[in-house]
């Protein structure tokens, strides 16, 4: 089974060798990445993985005065995504990126 993993940028540092010298590194939060879709080949053509990353928030529902509903989309999840994630049973993610494996179908949605 291969594995993917989304990951975002927090720094960077320096580390000393054995032998003394000094190597700059990249410092990175991999996060819990969740599989919010399974793409087949008899539905989409191709095999493979959708992953997100970081939690994202959903929409906010108030009322004006004159009681009509005002929908804010805070931090830009829309509509259609709230179904998409909705449908995997997963929180709104960040960032979403599709891995293509021939072996999607033993991954699960939800799964980390």
């Amino acid at each position: 089974m291969k594995k993917a993993i989304l990951a975002t940028k927090i720094g960077m540092t320096q580390i000393f060798n054995e032998d003394g010298s000094l190597i700059p590194v990249t410092v990175l939060e991999a996060g819990p990445c969740v599989v919010t879709q399974i793409k087949t080949v008899e539905n989409d053509g191709y095999s493979a993985v959708q992953v997100g990353f970081i939690d994202k928030l959903g929409r906010k529902v108030n009322r004006n005065k004159a009681g009509k509903k005002q929908v804010k989309f805070i931090h830009g999840i829309n509509k259609p995504q709230e179904g998409h994630f909705k449908k995997a049973g997963v929180e709104g993610k960040k960032f979403v990126r599709e891995f293509r494996f021939e072996n999607a179908q033993e991954y699960q949605t939800g799964a980390e």
